[in-house]
């Protein structure tokens, strides 16, 4: 076959990206999420301890105490920011290249499409209705609420949310709305961290590298191989100052809210995290039902990811982890675990589609604004559009949260409320987004059919895999 038939689709083999996965599981073998908890506690109690209204200090030495704290997180958060892009665009394309025909990818494509808005979809619908069932927004005392103004990088994303609310449509708007969707300039949509257009862009190049020679694709494939070992030495580095990052966050949030709604708040932390238990049972009985797994067995399968996500704040960064777990413990097909887990690293975003659902009904509930009918289809539809694309690191959902209350109405004065909490809660929802990917896989590895069986594909992966390590090559053409 020619080129331009995706012949190399069959020929060229980057080295799987569960390869990568060393650090990462030295990170959870030490029990990083351990120490991230014993620094939220640490950070809580810093915090309360140096509040002004406690007496202990001045509320300008506070204040300053506080923004030195929370240096070594902002930093973290940045780290994080800086690598997500990069890595999320060499392995989305170095995973398609991971298919073994072109049906398979045709159809897991498609397949993933319905399964991730049908996912995010439900997990909208979720927290809706436990927000609205819970009324976690009735438990804050408005009184005690302190008028705390969005300022610095928050308030800046929260504008770019704001103005992405302000956006109108009609049916006139819809084509160019479509149009803009491709990414004109790749570079331009790199810079400005447009995840959905990144995402398309992979596709694009990973696809089009297919459909050259081998000769001429190998280059690429093996430079965007470098990208990912770099990204992922930065996020192991990184990584080790968690527990330091989280703590100082915390004690900032702290000194600025204070122990006088605490309680309230705490009671709406224990809504969202009960939401997300309830999220996760459901996507068990999506793994039983559609996926064939038993869900203690899909339960205890996850554990590797889902704690290693919920140290690192992030699904990208998890991505090795993820991968590995699903091709060794959970036996998927390792052609689609690694075209599945970098895609919906960005599109599968069950937990924060729950979260901003939750959220947006909390603040509504506390400002006292009733949504109608009409406003909650509106809200479900927004969060599903918002989430879907969304950069999975930590800090952004800001900017989603930001877009869905413009949408609804509710005053965005409110995140300043909840937005250092959010540091905690976002955790929870990486962990949540980390599973719905390995759902997708177990269920797409019964949907989709393949070429050949999946002990044929084991088998020849292990091969490439011993010629790759022999050779000490990152890309394998095979004859």
């Amino acid at each position: 076959m020619k080129g331009g038939n995706f012949s190399s689709v069959e020929r060229i083999f980057p080295k799987n990206l569960k390869f990568l996965s060393k650090q990462s599981n030295r990170l959870t073998k030490g029990r990083l999420w351990l120490q991230v908890l014993i620094g939220m506690v640490l950070g809580i109690a810093t915090g309360l301890l140096l509040n002004p209204d406690t007496g202990f200090v001045s509320r300008s030495t506070a204040n300053t105490l506080g923004e030195w704290l929370a240096l070594p997180g902002n930093l973290f958060l940045a780290f994080i920011q800086m690598i997500v892009v990069p890595l999320i665009l060499a392995s989305i394309v170095r995973g398609i290249a991971a298919a073994t025909d072109v049906r398979q990818l045709k159809s897991t494509g498609v397949g993933l499409a319905f399964y991730f808005i049908g996912s995010t979809i439900a997990a909208a619908v979720l927290g809706v209705a436990i927000g609205l069932v819970l009324k976690p927004g009735e438990y804050v005392d408005r009184a005690a609420a302190p008028q705390v103004e969005l300022t610095g990088q928050v308030a800046e994303l929260a504008e770019k949310g704001e103005a992405e609310a302000a956006k109108t449509f009609s049916l006139v708007s819809i084509p160019n709305e479509i149009t803009e969707i491709l990414p004109t300039n790749p570079l331009g949509s790199i810079v400005r961290g447009d995840m959905l257009q990144i995402v398309i862009f992979a596709i694009v190049l990973g696809v089009g590298l297919l459909s050259v020679p081998p000769e001429s694709s190998k280059p690429l494939f093996e430079l965007l191989g470098s990208v990912q070992q770099i990204c992922m030495a930065i996020v192991a580095t990184v990584m080790t100052f968690a527990p330091v990052a989280v703590f100082g966050l915390l004690a900032q949030v702290m000194i600025k809210t204070g122990p006088g709604i605490l309680a309230g708040l705490g009671a709406y932390a224990a809504v969202v995290v009960f939401g997300m238990a309830v999220l996760l049972a459901f996507y068990l009985a999506i793994a039983a039902v559609l996926g064939g797994r038993n869900p203690l067995f899909m339960l205890r399968s996850i554990r590797e990811p889902f704690l290693l996500g919920f140290s690192t704040n992030s699904s990208a960064a998890t991505m090795p982890v993820t991968v590995k777990t699903a091709e060794d413990v959970l036996k998927v097909r390792p052609s689609l675990a690694q075209f599945i887990v970098p895609l919906g690293a960005t599109m599968n975003m069950g937990g924060t589609a729950l979260y901003q659902a939750l959220a947006t009904i909390f603040m509504a509930q506390f400002y006292q604004i009733d949504l109608p009918i009409g406003v909650l289809l509106a809200l479900v539809a927004t969060t599903v559009g918002a989430s879907i694309g969304t950069p999975a690191v930590p800090g952004v959902g800001i900017v989603v949260l930001a877009s869905v209350l413009s949408s609804v109405g509710v005053p965005l004065t409110g995140l300043a409320l909840i937005v250092g909490l959010d540091r905690i809660l976002e955790r929870f929802r990486a962990s949540l987004n980390i599973t719905g990917d390995l759902v997708a896989c177990v269920v797409m590895d019964r949907f989709v059919p393949a070429a050949v069986s999946r002990e044929s594909e084991v088998r020849s992966a292990e091969e490439r895999e011993h010629i790759q390590e022999a050779c000490n090559e990152d890309v394998v053409i095979s004859p």
